[in-house]
């Protein structure tokens, strides 16, 4: 990490120490989220080729029980119709759903999986409002799309026994809140969320430039933290490489760890430590707070507030 009195002045463009201004992805991790992406849309369509076998096809299957019944005229429509014959579902139909079900529910929720790494590695923009939901709540829209026509059907059908009809439909709603509820993004990654993390860090750091190790969740403002003296290999990079690497985020910690690598800590970090938490946790209009040092010649970095619009 760079020495605390090695001050980086933002003020002067194109400085060959000036910080990336705003987060974006590498390229590497761009293209893996675009393969996990490419994977999740073949998982998907093959859940929906599925769920189109069973709802155009399966679902038609009967067999007819009393084949020798006799003719009979209705007096009512005046139309021949055989008495004595009854269409059923076949046993084999029905243990086929039931292994569809199943295919179908292991299919979306894959793709599901697949597709939130690719969003951790890629997202989308909180301010895009309606791409921002669609990307990453694609996995529970999928999930519905693959199970609702097909287990309304199931509870529609007429050639099912009461006891092949209620299993079906259990399984399927099962199934169906399983995938979906796997399908939802509870707390979605955002290009804001990690753009207030690489902010902070550049603020208090000088730079974008963060350690972690392959076993932990998150990246730390120094290589002196006890929490990454676990014998793995220290790894150093920008706060998208963290990402790309599956960090999710900053430490809450990094006062503690400013401290124990002999670095200025910001008299309000708890401060920036608070906001830090609430947009990490989704918050969209939470300010994240400059640092505001007790020696001003311990920032290390200089950076001016942009005009107001």
């Amino acid at each position: 990490m760079a020495e605390q009195n090695d001050r980086v002045d933002q003020s002067t463009p194109g400085g060959a120490d000036e910080p990336a201004a705003g987060w974006k992805p590498t390229a590497t991790a761009k293209s893996r989220a675009t393969t996990f992406r490419w994977i999740a849309a073949v998982l998907w369509g093959l859940a929906i080729a599925a769920e189109a076998v069973s709802i155009f096809w399966l679902l038609r299957q009967r067999e007819y029980v009393g084949e020798d019944g006799t003719l009979v005229r209705d007096p009512d429509t005046g139309l021949l119709e055989e008495q004595g014959v009854t269409a059923q579902f076949p046993q084999w139909a029905f243990v086929t759903l039931l292994v569809l079900l199943v295919v179908i529910a292991a299919l979306a929720i894959t793709g599901s999986v697949l597709w939130k790494k690719a969003n951790r590695l890629d997202p989308a923009r909180r301010s895009e409002t309606v791409r921002f939901f669609v990307q990453n709540q694609l996995g529970a829209i999928i999930a519905i799309v693959a199970f609702l026509p097909l287990v309304i059907l199931i509870f529609l059908n007429k050639d099912m026994s009461k006891g092949q009809k209620t299993t079906a439909g259990i399984v399927g709603v099962v199934l169906a809140l399983l995938a979906t509820v796997i399908g939802v993004d509870f707390n979605p990654p955002s290009v804001e969320k990690y753009t207030a993390d690489q902010s902070a860090v550049i603020l208090m750091l000088g730079k974008d430039e963060v350690v972690w190790v392959d076993g932990g969740a998150v990246y730390h403002v120094c290589d002196e933290v006890s929490d990454i003296q676990t014998g793995s290999e220290k790894r150093t990079g920008t706060t998208a490489e963290a990402v790309e690497a599956g960090k999710s985020r900053l430490t809450l910690k990094f006062a503690s760890e400013l401290r124990t690598c002999g670095l200025a800590v910001p008299e309000n970090a708890d401060e920036i430590e608070d906001a830090l938490r609430e947009i990490q946790g989704g918050a969209v209009d939470t300010l994240l707070p400059a640092p505001v040092w007790a020696d001003p010649a311990d920032a290390p970095i200089e950076v001016e507030e942009a005009p107001a619009e």
